[in-house]
């Protein structure tokens, strides 16, 4: 799931015209509404387990097991909702070579080309021929958000990361829509390379 680190948002040091978060995305998985009820049974719906930053973005109640290609799993893995127009599951590196998978890096969305995996939930499997990916850093952002950085969707950004373990992560893709408040989605390697926490300073720069 998405999850700001020890609950709280991560501060930022630009001084723009809203406040920048800076999440820890987990290994999760994005669903269609048909595979949600091969896996949990005919007309079920997903359930807010948590309310993300994003408006209208929860983590569901709802999990499933990844079987990878080594027949090792990951259980409890988090389905993200509400349900999408296509299936994606997306791990960290560390996850992919514990499970046995070689997965592209791409941007949310973009699966063609990828690999599959099986997932099991309380009602059946699915098996997905494509969706396993490690997802580009970025970072969502509204058009005033945009034109005060001066970059447009699409763009790559850089986010500097102070503390001890202090790094600057390059080609932060740029995302943009009215409905976005400005955060920035790295997931659990980058993190943990950082020790990212709630004092980190992080500023977004062009």
């Amino acid at each position: 799931m998405v999850y700001q680190r020890l609950g709280k948002p991560l501060p930022a040091t630009a001084a723009g015209p809203n406040p920048l978060v800076v999440n820890v995305s987990a290994r999760h998985c994005h669903l269609t509404q048909e595979a949600v009820e091969v896996l949990f049974g005919k007309g079920h719906k997903l359930t807010v387990h948590k309310w993300l930053y994003q408006e209208g973005q929860f983590a569901a109640k709802e999990t499933v097991t990844l079987i990878g290609p080594r027949s090792r799993v990951i259980s409890n893995l988090r389905i993200l909702g509400p349900c999408r127009t296509l299936n994606q599951i997306e791990l960290a590196y560390t996850d992919s070579i514990a499970l046995g998978f070689d997965i592209p890096l791409r941007a949310s969305g973009d699966i063609k080309g990828t690999p599959g995996g099986m997932i099991m939930g309380p009602a059946g499997f699915f098996e997905m021929p494509d969706g396993v990916i490690r997802a580009l850093r970025h970072v969502h952002m509204n058009p005033v958000d945009a034109a005060h950085y001066g970059v447009k969707a699409g763009d790559h950004m850089r986010l500097k990361i102070g503390g001890p373990c202090a790094i600057t992560l390059e080609k932060m893709l740029v995302r943009v829509d009215p409905s976005f408040k400005l955060e920035v989605h790295i997931d659990t390697d980058e993190g943990n390379a950082c020790n990212l926490q709630p004092d980190t300073p992080c500023e977004l720069v062009k």
